[in-house]
């Protein structure tokens, strides 16, 4: 059995799961809505109900302290807060290609401990060992990429055995 996940960059969180297919088995969202000064996700809620009243069951990748959107003030507690609100907290580098700093990554995996935390940028088959400790899933392109839109097979291939290689 075969599945995909998508990321809809014309869509907002909530408005993605109105629009996908039950049967999508991941979504990857850039901004899960997560304020980390709030006590009261209404936003993030809004996601969850979303996902709920379309039957939808599959992985939920949330962006936090994700590129391109609000600077997050307090990355351990929006980290912390996110748990409750998707499948694997998904956060990013500061630009496409570009990767997510150690430190960041650390900072994120020691506020969620077990729970899974995802890398969306930057990852590439020289760096990720880096983050293979400290880092549960990575979502890849532009690190395995000859253009925008036409994957690498050998860099793909290299990064694929570059995880695999037993540490």
């Amino acid at each position: 059995m075969s599945s995909m996940g998508v990321n809809c960059l014309d869509l907002d969180a909530v408005n993605v799961f109105k629009h996908i297919h039950v049967q999508v088995a991941g979504v990857w969202v850039d901004n899960a809505l997560i304020d980390e000064h709030s006590e009261h996700q209404t936003e993030a809620e809004k996601v969850l109900q979303a996902q709920k009243s379309q039957g939808w069951q599959g992985l939920y990748f949330g962006g936090v302290a994700f590129k391109y959107q609000r600077e997050v003030e307090d990355v351990v507690q929006a980290s912390r807060t996110a748990v409750d609100y998707m499948d694997v907290v998904t956060t990013s580098g500061p630009g496409t290609g570009f990767a997510a700093s150690i430190d960041k990554i650390r900072t994120m995996k020691q506020a969620i401990g077990a729970f899974p935390l995802a890398i969306a940028s930057g990852i590439t088959p020289e760096n990720v060992t880096d983050y293979l400790p400290i880092s549960d899933c990575f979502l890849v392109a532009t690190g395995i990429s000859k253009r925008l839109d036409l994957l690498d097979a050998r860099l793909t291939e290299r990064l694929i055995r570059t995880i695999q290689t037993p540490r």
